[in-house]
C-alpha cells in the first residue's frame, strides 16, 4: 500500500510531469511550424495532411526528449519541496532519505514502462509520418532520398550495385549484379541504366551486358535492352537512412538480421536506433535520482540555482548521447557502448550526488 506522502510525492512527479509537456509541446509545434510554414504553403499541402502531421510530429517530440522534461519536471517540484521546507519536516519525521526516495523511484518506473510501449510501438509510426511528410513536402521530395554508390548484398550469392538512383523517376545508372558460387564469380550482368517497372514489377535494363565465367572461356550476352525480374525489391536500390526509426520492435530486430546477412552499410546506425529504444526508458531512473539529489537541497539561491544545475546536466546528457550516437553511426564504434555509455557515467553521477545528499 502507498502511504500518504508516496501519494503525495507520487502526484507531484506524474502531474508535474504532465504539465511539463504540455507546455512544451505546443511551443516545440509552434516553433517547428513557423518554420516550414512558407514550404507548406509553397507547395499546397492540404489541411489535414498538415494536422496528421503535426500530431506525428507531437509523438516524434515527446519521445525525442521525455527524459531531459522528466528531469526537469522532477527538479522543479523537488526544489518547490525543499524551499517550503517539507523535505525536512519529511526526513526530521524518521523518514529515510532512501525511503523518501522511494515514490520517486515508482514514479519512474511508471514513466519507463510507458516510454518503452511508446518507443517500441507508437513512436516508429509517428517517425514513418514524419518522415514522409517531410520528403514529400517539406524538401521537395524526393531528390534527398535519391542514393549515390549503393553496394547491396542480396543474399549469399548476389551482389549488386548502382552509381546513382533516382527516387522519382526509378531509374538508376550503372547497375551491376555479381553472381558467386562460393568465393568464385560465376556470372556478372552490367547496364548503363536500370528502370523500374511499377505496373508489373519489373526491370528494364539498357545497354545489357551477360558475362559468364566458364574454365575453357567467357560467354558474353549483349542487348539493347531487357526486360526482366529479378529477386531484390527496390528497396534495395533506394536504402532509407531514417527507415529504422519507422519499424516497431518485432520488425526492426527481423530487419537487421535480414541487413546484416546483406552486409549493409547503415547496421551501426540501425543498432543505434535499436539499442536507444532500451537506454532511453531506463534513463528515467537515472535522471530521476541525479534530480532528486540534486533539488533536495535547500540552498540559498533558491530554485533558480538548482534549476540552473538541472539543465547544466541535463544539456550535458543530450550531449553526450548525440556525440556518441553520432560517432557509432559513421564509424565502426560499437553501437551499444554509444547508447549506454551516458546511462553509465550518470549512472555514477547520480550514486554519488545521491550519497552526497543522503549525508
Amino acid at each position: 500500500m502507498l502511504s500518504i506522502l508516496d501519494r503525495y510525492i507520487l502526484k507531484k512527479y506524474l502531474g508535474t510531469f504532465s504539465l511539463l509537456l504540455l507546455l512544451f509541446i505546443p511551443i516545440g509545434i509552434t516553433v517547428h511550424l513557423a518554420e516550414k510554414i512558407d514550404k507548406i504553403l509553397e507547395n499546397e499541402v492540404p489541411f489535414m495532411e498538415v494536422m496528421i502531421y503535426l500530431y506525428n510530429f507531437t509523438i516524434y517530440f515527446a519521445n525525442l526528449l521525455f527524459p531531459l522534461f522528466l528531469f526537469l519536471s522532477v527538479i522543479w517540484f523537488t526544489s518547490k519541496l525543499a524551499n517550503n521546507t517539507e523535505v525536512i519536516a519529511f526526513l526530521s519525521s524518521g523518514v529515510s532519505y532512501y525511503r523518501f526516495l522511494r515514490p520517486y523511484i515508482i514514479g519512474a518506473t511508471i514513466v519507463c514502462a510507458a516510454a518503452l510501449v511508446f518507443s517500441m510501438y507508437l513512436a516508429p509510426k509517428a517517425s514513418k509520418g514524419f518522415n514522409e511528410f517531410a520528403f514529400e513536402y517539406l524538401n521537395k521530395g524526393k531528390k534527398d532520398r535519391d542514393q549515390s554508390n549503393v553496394y547491396t548484398q542480396i543474399n549469399d550469392k548476389d551482389y549488386i550495385y548502382v552509381s546513382y538512383f533516382n527516387v522519382t523517376e526509378k531509374v538508376g545508372s550503372n547497375f551491376t549484379l555479381e553472381h558467386f558460387e562460393g568465393n568464385k564469380m560465376t556470372y556478372k550482368i552490367s547496364a548503363g541504366q536500370i528502370k523500374f517497372n511499377e505496373k508489373d514489377s519489373t526491370y528494364s535494363l539498357f545497354h545489357y551486358n551477360k558475362r559468364k565465367i566458364g574454365e575453357n572461356g567467357d560467354i558474353l550476352e549483349n542487348k539493347p535492352k531487357l526486360d526482366t525480374v529479378f529477386s531484390f525489391d527496390l528497396e534495395d536500390l533506394t536504402p532509407v537512412t531514417y527507415i529504422a526509426e519507422t519499424l516497431n520492435f518485432t520488425e526492426l530486430n527481423d530487419f537487421i538480421k535480414k541487413e546484416k546477412a546483406r552486409g549493409s552499410s547503415y547496421i551501426n546506425r540501425y543498432e543505434v536506433v535499436r539499442y536507444k529504444r532500451w537506454s532511453l526508458p531506463v534513463s528515467a531512473y537515472i535522471l530521476t535520482i541525479i534530480a532528486v539529489a540534486v533539488s533536495s537541497v535547500k540552498r540559498r539561491g533558491g530554485m533558480g540555482v538548482n534549476l540552473a544545475i538541472g539543465i547544466s546536466i541535463g544539456m550535458v546528457f543530450i550531449f553526450f548521447d548525440k556525440i556518441f550516437g553520432t560517432m557509432a553511426e559513421q564509424s565502426d564504434f560499437s553501437p551499444f557502448i554509444a547508447t549506454w555509455f551516458p546511462n553509465f557515467v550518470f549512472g555514477i553521477l547520480a550514486i554519488y550526488l545521491l550519497r552526497n545528499a543522503k549525508r
